[in-house]
């Protein structure tokens, strides 16, 4: 684990997750296994061609657990648990970025070519989403 903060428990709400590449000559390929994230995988999906000075995210989850990896580019992530709020970049395709439920999270200064590979714990549900700060920080 490079870096973690911790809220209201002793549950890391974000770590950071080495993904070892396999290769040979002809290329490198990263496989992720659920044994391997601590969750089972039950959605995946991507995000690509941010335009400059979007910002994404600005929502936290009740329960969704996800593993976020920057496949190329780069972008930054602020993760907040009400009380500390931090910042770090993912610009490594073995690298990825573990967070918790009940952690805000924002998604801003994609590069040009930045690609986000999202890997969830759960399959879409509205209702898990927290979609306003006061109210997330009010649920402490």
């Amino acid at each position: 684990m490079l870096g973690a903060f911790t809220g209201y428990s002793e549950v890391p709400l974000y770590q950071m997750v080495d993904l070892p590449p396999l290769g040979d000559d002809r290329g490198s390929l990263v496989s992720v296994e659920d044994y391997a994230i601590g969750f089972p995988v039950k959605r995946v999906y991507y995000i690509f061609h941010t335009k400059e000075g979007v910002k994404r995210g600005g929502h936290a989850h009740r329960r969704l657990r996800q593993l976020v990896v920057a496949v190329t580019g780069s972008c930054e992530f602020i993760l907040d648990n009400g009380i500390k709020r931090e910042t770090l970049k993912l610009d490594s395709p073995t690298e990825g970025l573990v967070i918790g439920p009940m952690t805000w999270r924002e998604m801003q200064n994609f590069s040009e070519n930045c690609v986000l590979v999202v890997i969830a714990s759960e399959n879409y549900d509205e209702s898990d989403y927290i979609r306003d700060y006061e109210d997330f920080k009010n649920m402490f």
